[in-house]
């Protein structure tokens, strides 16, 4: 009998030792608001200071007070346009060009491009002068007279109106006279019946100037050779001759016509 209770004894002492271990090996239960892991609790972010009251701006600080400025002036009123004043028995122009937009003058006042009208134009004599590029401006002097006027300028025709003084150097001796060049053509006029010629321009064979020998050298087709210097041994007068006359040669033979008047 008392074998036996040792025996039961001894078991419940392994039973409690057993459970006793186990308990504590498991150790104690974590809390429930312990954070999960090794990581250390994050240390509260201090509160914001307070932020310093503003200082009241000092009196050198303060901005200057800006000076008052001056209203503008008004703007003047637009002037209203002169009326033109009729001028009695004026005389009326109405230019116009075989160029179109040539520019007008008149007594150097502009008065627009052809086709253009001047009006109240005082009657009288008066400088026209008639300009379109690539061609030679047209001077004239114009007499107006009381009403209405037409004016056609025609820059497409030659004119031609150039005369110098020359003498004429034969084999034997020499006669002296005047070339006259118009766009109809050249006429030398001298005393001497023998060498006096009128030819047209188109029928010239030699024009030439020699500067430096200071002669003009003119062949008429089917003609004589002249042999041309000037009375004072000037060649300018004979190069200035000879260009103006050779200028409207060219333009004759590219197509333009002579002009009539």
């Amino acid at each position: 009998m008392s074998s036996r209770v040792l025996a039961i004894a001894a078991v419940c002492a392994v039973v409690v030792i057993g459970a006793a271990f186990l308990f504590l090996s498991r150790g104690a239960p974590a809390p429930a608001d312990a954070p999960v892991g090794d990581a250390a609790p994050a240390a509260p972010a201090p509160s914001p200071e307070p932020a310093a009251p503003e200082a009241a701006p000092s009196a050198a600080a303060a901005p200057r007070p800006r000076a008052a400025r001056p209203d503008a002036p008004p703007a003047p009123a637009e002037a209203a346009p002169a009326a033109v004043e009729a001028v009695p028995d004026a005389g009326t122009l109405r230019i116009d060009s075989d160029v179109p937009g040539a520019q007008v003058f008149i007594d150097r006042q502009f008065i627009g491009t052809t086709p253009v009208t001047a009006a109240n134009v005082k009657p009288g004599t008066h400088q026209l002068n008639v300009s379109a590029e690539g061609f030679d401006g047209v001077a004239r002097s114009i007499d107006v007279e009381p009403g209405a006027r037409d004016l056609m300028i025609r820059f497409k025709e030659v004119r031609l109106d150039a005369r110098v003084a020359v003498v004429h150097k034969h084999r034997i001796g020499s006669c002296r006279g005047e070339l006259v060049a118009t766009a109809q053509g050249l006429q030398y006029a001298t005393d001497d019946k023998e060498d006096r010629f009128t030819v047209a321009l188109a029928d010239l064979e030699q024009f030439q100037v020699d500067y430096q020998e200071k002669n003009l050298k003119v062949k008429v087709r089917r003609g004589k050779q002249y042999n041309f210097t000037d009375p004072d041994g000037n060649a300018d007068r004979l190069f200035v001759f000879h260009r103006d006359v050779d200028k409207a040669r060219q333009r004759l033979a590219s197509g333009d016509r002579p002009a009539s008047d």
